[in-house]
């Protein structure tokens, strides 16, 4: 339906589409303050930042002035890709501790809601004598 929200995220673990309702944002956003977010920001030379707030549109601003990260303030213009809201900023941060130790392959497949990717993008791959 459009305009609905969907419901809110409890859990910070990915585990089944179900439990991750993704509101991916390619636009700048819109009346989000006050509302806790995990984030994920392109930088200029293609690299990700990932991040939480509670006010999603003043952070985003902050990192376009320098004032955010010393990681983003190197890698201006940065943009916004990708945002979960939260009801609770315990779980926004949580979450963004978890994809913090992503490869780039498993972030891109949360931006693409592919979900079923993600337990294979977490498998190590051994070689034979290893």
């Amino acid at each position: 339906m459009a305009g609905s929200r969907p419901p809110h995220t409890h859990s910070h673990k990915i585990r089944k589409q179900e439990r991750f309702e993704c509101r991916n944002r390619l636009a700048h956003p819109r009346n989000l303050a006050s509302m806790p977010h995990f984030y994920i920001l392109e930088c200029i030379d293609r690299t990700m930042y990932v991040g939480s707030t509670i006010d999603l549109e003043r952070r985003i601003e902050q990192h376009q002035r320098g004032e955010g990260s010393s990681y983003t303030r190197r890698r201006l213009p940065v943009r916004l890709i990708f945002s979960q809201e939260f009801e609770r900023i315990e779980d926004a941060f949580a979450l963004e501790k978890q994809v913090q130790g992503w490869s780039r392959a498993k972030r891109i497949a949360l931006i693409e809601g592919r979900f079923d990717a993600l337990p294979g993008l977490s498998r190590k791959r051994w070689r034979r004598g290893e």
